[in-house]
């Protein structure tokens, strides 16, 4: 029996499938920092990337205009009153604001991001981040990765932490 409607797409859709340790890490603070982009998608605006942050790096206070999944690949981050360990998951809905946000120990973590960041001090905006910006960073060698380490700084950890 056929179905009762033509569920075809109107377009071809394929899977995509990225080689996450074949993929090229884009430094984004000297020394501290670092950002693999898997994919992004300007039909919603989303974007996966991974981060990769030495002990000490401090990413700067933020508003999330949208959505966004985080997975600890290893490591460590202090986020807002609670601390992420190896393992860990969590979502973070349109609206959240964060202070800054630290890894307490070198840390690789997979974020997934339905849609922009505003970074801001206290009393300016300092960089926009969303998909374009990983997209030039991921087809044009590295452009792009000024907006993705804005108001970032580097801290010492104590060891007790």
């Amino acid at each position: 029996m056929p179905l009762p409607q033509d569920i075809n797409p109107i377009r071809h859709f394929a899977d995509t499938l990225v080689k996450a340790s074949e993929g090229e890490w884009h430094e984004t603070s000297p020394g501290q920092a670092w950002v693999k982009v898997l994919w992004t998608a300007e039909e919603s605006g989303t974007w996966a990337v991974i981060f990769r942050w030495n002990k000490g790096y401090v990413a700067a206070p933020h508003k999330h205009l949208s959505g966004a999944h985080v997975y600890i690949i290893k490591g460590k981050l202090k986020v807002r009153d609670g601390l992420l360990e190896t393992g860990d998951y969590v979502y973070e809905p349109n609206g959240v604001l964060h202070g800054a946000t630290t890894a307490l120990e070198d840390t690789d973590y997979l974020f997934i991001c339905n849609g922009p960041l505003i970074f801001h001090s206290e009393d300016a905006f300092t960089s926009y981040l969303s998909w374009e910006e990983f997209e030039r960073m991921r087809t044009k060698g590295g452009e792009g990765a000024k907006a993705v380490s804005a108001g970032a700084k580097v801290i010492k950890v104590p060891e007790t932490v």
